[in-house]
């Protein structure tokens, strides 16, 4: 049978991983493809180190350039992390016309436009699955069995750092930094953890996404962010009352009506862009229904719920992260690696089909929500028509005011359920309310997705 060699940059938890998992199913593998891949040469940064899964000695090295300039190793794996050796790696393995496999949705989301272009001019490809939400397909889902779909909406849970503290906050009546530190403890939560609580891995694989739905490039600094830290358990109760989740979502949608793209340049602008060609790109988190599929998904699971014009609604669902989930993923990029090369294609699906050059990202300002806005409050007369006449003002409506019973002290907290509105708009208005003297914390805002 024909052999594929392969060389790993990478030995930690991932590299491991897809070491066992070849071990465990290459048989079966090469069964389905007819082509028996052989892990050649893994380098990593320390050979001393221990590693949870042993990988034989003559195997390793330190010197991953010697991996990817080696003529046996026909496909190159990275999976080293980072962004700057990675990069170099990477490029140096493209430039020699290897095909690379990829988990690094941080390296794709930095210099994606530049390592894909590199593909393309060296006529070789660049695969990468394992990038966003561990082991459940999405990217050949998107490039592939949508192909004859316009994607209408994608609404992910894509960071399970993020999702197992929100679930169980809402299970169990936690506050976020109790949460937090027990997720450390746990493994589910880096020590330094804003990359996930902050909201920028879930950015990565949400840019990702956009840029293979909408078929042009969105760069990370257009893409607007928030993370959960703002989000109180008196949040997670309050929605939990109202008939809503919290989670921590990426949104990728047409933006219906026209609105300034992102950059000074343009907001100044008058000229009007073709709304069909605006996309919101976001993440932040949200109010779901608690009848939504979505609401289901906990701990440090992932979905992705997409809407396609043809196919209607779909879901992905399965674990986002870990060494084996994301290890299979690796192994289905190594399956049309092979595939490919023994074919001798490139490019065979377009990593993105630039049909729509002319999208742009939507400025977030211009972007149409419905919000749930928490106040805190000093209890006394006329609070409600002072809050109510600065929303008017905005043109904001209420859909509803509720005041908790049970609260004491010099403060209560008063939920208002508004209607929508542009984030400017609700923005603006909310800073007013905040200059009041009755006003005594920060308002908490957060967006209602009713993901119709």
């Amino acid at each position: 049978m024909e052999q594929v060699k392969l060389g790993i940059l990478g030995g930690g938890t991932v590299g491991g991983g897809v070491w066992q998992a070849l071990s465990t199913n290459g048989a079966l593998m090469a069964a389905r493809l007819g082509l028996n891949l052989i892990i050649n040469r893994v380098a990593v940064r320390d050979l001393r180190r221990s590693r949870p899964i042993t990988i034989p000695s003559h195997r390793l090295t330190t010197d991953w350039r010697s991996v990817v300039t080696d003529p046996e190793n026909q496909i190159i794996v990275e999976l080293m992390g980072g962004t700057s050796l990675a990069r170099e790696a990477v490029s140096t393995a493209l430039r020699l016309g290897k095909p690379v496999v990829t988990a690094n949705k941080a390296l794709l989301s930095a210099h994606g436009p530049e390592l894909f272009n590199l593909a393309a001019k060296h006529k070789t490809n660049l695969y990468y699955e394992a990038a966003v939400a561990g082991g459940i397909p999405i990217i050949k889902a998107l490039r592939e069995s949508f192909a004859g779909n316009r994607i209408t909406r994608i609404a992910g849970i894509v960071n399970g750092t993020c999702n197992y503290i929100l679930t169980r906050m809402k299970l169990e009546g936690a506050d976020f930094a109790s949460v937090l530190a027990d997720a450390q403890r746990l493994g589910f939560a880096e020590k330094e953890p804003s990359l996930d609580v902050d909201g920028h891995d879930a950015a990565h694989k949400t840019g990702i996404l956009a840029s293979l739905a909408h078929g042009f490039w969105v760069n990370p600094s257009e893409i607007h962010t928030e993370g959960i830290c703002h989000v109180s358990k008196l949040d997670i109760e309050f929605a939990t009352q109202l008939g809503y989740t919290i989670r921590l979502l990426g949104i990728v949608k047409p933006v219906p009506s026209p609105a300034p793209v992102r950059g000074k340049s343009t907001l100044r602008s008058k000229k009007r862009t073709d709304p069909s060609s605006l996309i919101q790109v976001s993440v932040y988190p949200a109010l779901i229904p608690n009848s939504h599929v979505l609401a289901s998904v906990n701990y440090a699971f992932n979905a992705v719920a997409i809407q396609g014009d043809i196919v209607g609604d779909t879901l992905f669902y399965g674990r986002g992260a870990g060494q084996d989930p994301t290890a299979s993923s690796v192994l289905s990029d190594l399956a049309d690696a092979a595939l490919d090369l023994r074919a001798g294609t490139f490019n065979r699906v377009p990593p993105f089909t630039g049909h729509n050059t002319q999208c742009h990202v939507a400025h977030m300002d211009e972007i149409l929500s419905r919000f749930y806005v928490r106040l805190d409050v000093i209890d006394r007369p006329g609070v409600f028509a002072r809050i109510a006449s600065l929303l008017a003002t905005a043109n904001i409506g209420i859909s509803s005011i509720i005041q908790p019973e049970g609260h004491s002290g010099e403060t209560v907290p008063v939920i208002l359920m508004l209607d929508e509105a542009t984030n400017r708009a609700a923005r603006k208005a909310l800073a007013k309310i905040a200059q009041l003297p009755v006003v005594k914390s920060p308002p908490v805002l957060l967006r209602v997705e009713t993901l119709e």
